[in-house]
């Protein structure tokens, strides 16, 4: 077992404690149990209601303590959260009685008086123990974090978090939930003077096992590892007189930045939401004016080093497609033998020849509503504010296209998707005489094949490995996008082996 981390803070006021609970809450999840210790009055009721506001995002939300109910359920944005409160028990044993054990995997936990129950609670925790500070002032505390287990590595964590923003000048700024994506990363507004910045937590990571040739799927398809990618594109794109956030500090080796804030104008709206017709015009016209110029391969990241993007060849397209075999099909009950996915393989590999052959461009890889902001004082198509890029691959102008025109959360009309892809390519012909709209629509139905393979897959995988199962009600829009691009001429075969072997999603 690993050593705890630990480290302390001086809690001056309610807002110096409110500050430390939402830097906690970028670093855990589900299955974390956080602890709080300290006298009577110390403040451990107000640490935790500190918490459970900033991830409700509402700092009216009443957080009684839990002393007579022992514990109190909340069904929180990102996650269920149980906070519980033993200072009436007197040993572990009692521990069942009110359902803490075993603890829930699906929430977080939070319990006041841990001594309580010595011994019942699981190895793998962080405790932050308060005490009262009156050489500070009458309101002031004194916060010990510890890490034991596999926490310690948070804690030591949140120890660089709170040092990076220290150094930066906000250790003082109001914390805003933001929501999260599909990813690791995690998000806070930082507020002050009525100005804002958003905070990025970027943690490290590889995902999943070494299984192709030695790489985890993540280097394998070349999705971003660190956050380095993220800086170097910004700026590249910031370069190419495009609209991305402006970085203002950043710590590459831990993963922290702090970057401009773009605000929350979205490409959609309504109830389900539906496309901004004027917005997606004029995201389809950057994506034009970026793949009609002649872009760098490498990039400048620091004064010293430089990144070079990735190409997105067919071995890493084929990885991705691969993931409805892993997947999709397995949760569909079909179990894909060698000869199953050696015919799949052979027709994707003819498939994405011609792809590969296409010039390639700057594919940010994740173009599409969630990822788009409206900025509307700005000209022109400098009004589409791309915050997303850190997967970015050198590949084919189709692929951006695509995401945006088959958005797989948002229902894209059928003939927006046509009139769009249209417009895109009478302005590619005005600048580009060699353009071949007949030879890119091909590409299109190939790509849009591709990446709706690969989010079958995907969507399968965040439910079943990484239990998010939001994820599976957006199958059947994917689903229906894949249809239509299967039927163009040149994915026959592909069409045929799909109606043969691949069930649509369930619901």
């Amino acid at each position: 077992m690993s050593e705890p981390s630990r480290f302390g803070v001086a809690l001056v006021d309610e807002s110096a404690t409110a500050h430390l609970m939402a830097d906690l809450a970028l670093l855990i999840g589900p299955g974390d149990v956080v602890t709080l210790s300290g006298d009577l009055g110390a403040g451990k009721t107000a640490a935790a209601r500190a918490l459970i506001r900033y991830l409700a995002g509402d700092d009216t939300i009443e957080v009684p303590s839990p002393t007579f109910t022992l514990a109190q359920h909340y069904d929180l944005p990102p996650y269920p959260l149980l906070h519980a409160d033993l200072y009436r028990i007197s040993g572990p044993g009692e521990l069942e009685e009110i359902g803490l054990a075993p603890l829930p995997e699906d929430a977080v936990v939070l319990i006041e008086w841990p001594e309580r129950a010595a011994g019942g609670l699981p190895a793998d925790r962080i405790d932050i123990a308060i005490s009262h500070r009156p050489a500070l002032g009458s309101a002031a505390r004194a916060a010990e974090i510890t890490g034991y287990g596999k926490a310690a590595a948070q804690v030591a964590r949140l120890a660089a978090l709170r040092r990076f923003l220290d150094d930066a000048g906000y250790l003082d700024a109001r914390r805003q939930r933001m929501a999260g994506d599909a990813s690791t990363r995690s998000y806070a507004r930082l507020i002050r003077d009525d100005a804002s910045l958003i905070l990025m937590n970027a943690p490290k990571r590889s995902d999943g096992p070494a299984i192709h040739d030695g790489k985890s799927y993540s280097a394998a398809v070349h999705l971003a590892e660190d956050v380095k990618p993220f800086v170097a594109v910004a700026r590249g794109l910031r370069d190419q007189g495009f609209s991305a956030p402006q970085i203002h500090h950043a710590d590459l080796e831990s993963g922290f930045l702090i970057t401009e804030d773009f605000g929350s104008a979205g490409f959609v709206e309504g109830t389900p939401p539906a496309p901004i017709v004027e917005r997606y015009r004029a995201a389809t016209d950057l994506l034009a004016a970026l793949h009609g110029r002649t872009l760098p391969d490498t990039l400048p990241l620091t004064a010293e080093t430089a990144y070079a993007i990735p190409a997105f060849d067919p071995e890493a397209m084929l990885i991705e497609v691969g993931l409805m075999l892993d997947w999709y099909l397995i949760d569909r009950g079909i179990e894909p033998g060698e000869t199953l996915r050696a015919e799949f393989m052979a027709i994707w590999r003819a498939l994405l020849a011609k792809p590969d052959a296409a010039s390639a461009t700057w594919v940010l890889r994740d173009f599409h509503s969630p990822n788009l902001i409206w900025l509307e004082q700005r000209h022109d198509i400098g009004k589409v504010g791309i915050i997303d890029f850190q997967d970015t691959v050198l590949g084919p102008a189709a692929y951006d296209l695509v995401s945006l025109l088959q958005d797989a959360r948002v229902d894209v009309p059928e003939s927006i998707e046509l009139a769009l892809l249209t417009r895109y390519a009478k302005t590619r012909m005005g600048s580009e005489p060699h353009f071949d709209p007949a030879g890119f629509a091909e590409r299109y139905a190939v790509i849009s094949a591709q990446r709706n393979t690969r989010l079958l897959g995907t969507f399968a995988r965040l439910n079943r490995r990484d239990g998010k199962p939001h994820y599976l009600r957006h199958q059947p829009r994917i689903w229906t996008y894949l249809t239509r691009s299967l039927a163009h001429p040149a994915l026959s075969a592909a069409q045929a082996w799909y109606q043969k072997h691949v069930p649509p999603p369930a619901g």
